[in-house]
């Protein structure tokens, strides 16, 4: 199914599903659908943070990267998911490599148009946080228990 990044398919995302359609739509007419092969990178940590990613088909592994260390699969997200939260947290990096394991079919948000809709309207942009300071957490968490794996904690 294509979705030409219009707001019928960002509207069908789970993680906006909710949120009211004039800012679904608002938001929208800055989205482009991006597919990317297994293997490919969607986000390299440390690039400029500049979109919000939302999954619809596909897999993608989040991973840290050290030159001391193998590369380290923090976690796996897929359909429904997101990617991407470092666009709203200064200095606007992205924290982790984001990997598809297989083809991946994702709809991408500029981050600049994003924010300003979040400040433009307080009472949307509170819902739309609402929804992502969840998946911030599991994230981190989801590295802490990697970390406590890895060094045996």
């Amino acid at each position: 199914m294509s979705f030409n990044g219009g707001s019928v398919g960002a509207a069908q995302h789970p993680f906006l599903r909710e949120l009211p359609a004039a800012f679904v739509e608002r938001i929208a007419r800055h989205a482009r659908e991006r597919t990317y092969a297994a293997g490919d990178l969607i986000l390299r940590e440390g690039d400029l943070a500049d979109r919000f990613v939302l999954i619809f088909a596909g897999k993608v592994a989040l991973e840290v990267v050290s030159p001391e260390r193998p590369r380290l699969t923090i976690q796996t997200v897929g359909p429904g998911e997101i990617l991407g939260w470092s666009w709203l947290v200064a200095p606007f990096r992205w924290r982790f490599d984001a990997r598809a394991v297989k083809a991946t079919r994702v709809l991408e948000i500029e981050a600049a148009p994003l924010v300003r809709a979040l400040d433009d309207d307080p009472r949307d942009g509170y819902r739309f946080l609402r929804r992502l300071v969840p998946v911030m957490g599991e994230r981190l968490e989801m590295a802490r228990l990697q970390i406590l794996d890895v060094h045996g904690g």
